[in-house]
C-alpha cells in the first residue's frame, strides 16, 4: 500500500473513531487513530464525564489501547480529527502522552491534523520541542 494510501485509511480510522465519541458536554466530538511499523492502526476517541476533569482526550485513550495490548515503541504516525473549519492538533497532555510512547521506540512520529479539507502534517518533535521523557529520568 502506497503512503497515501496508508495515510487515507489511518485519517479514516480516527473520523470512524470521532463516530463514536462519547461527548454531550463539549459536543465537540475527538478522534485519533496510531499506526504503527508493524501496520497495525488502534483507535481511541474522546470520552467526557459530567465532571469536566475526569475527561479523556481521543489520542489518551488510543495511547492507553496501545500500551495495554503490550504495544511499546514503534509509533509511526498519529491521525487526529475533529468538528469544525480547521485542522486539530493534539492538545498539551496528549502531545507528552505521545511522545512517551514514540520515545520508548526512538521514533518520530508524523502527526496529521485533521480538518474537513486540510490535513496538516507535523512531526511530533515540532509540537513538543525540548520534550520531557524516559530517558530525561536516567
Amino acid at each position: 500500500m502506497s503512503a497515501d494510501k496508508r495515510d487515507e485509511a489511518l485519517i479514516a480510522a480516527a473520523r470512524a473513531a470521532a463516530d463514536r465519541s462519547y461527548s454531550p458536554y463539549s459536543n465537540f466530538p475527538v478522534g485519533a487513530a496510531l499506526r504503527f511499523d508493524d501496520g497495525t492502526v488502534v483507535t481511541g476517541t474522546n470520552i467526557e464525564n459530567a465532571s469536566y476533569g475526569l475527561a479523556l482526550c481521543a489520542e489518551t485513550v488510543a495511547v492507553s489501547r496501545a500500551m495495554a495490548e503490550g504495544r511499546r515503541g514503534g509509533l509511526e504516525a498519529v491521525a487526529v480529527t475533529g468538528p469544525g473549519a480547521h485542522p486539530i492538533t493534539p492538545c498539551g497532555r496528549c502531545r507528552q502522552v505521545l511522545n512517551e510512547l514514540a520515545q520508548l521506540g526512538s521514533t518520530d512520529p508524523d502527526i496529521l491534523c485533521v480538518g474537513p479539507g486540510e490535513v496538516r502534517r507535523v512531526k511530533l518533535s515540532a509540537l513538543l520541542p525540548a520534550a520531557f521523557g524516559p530517558a530525561s529520568l536516567d
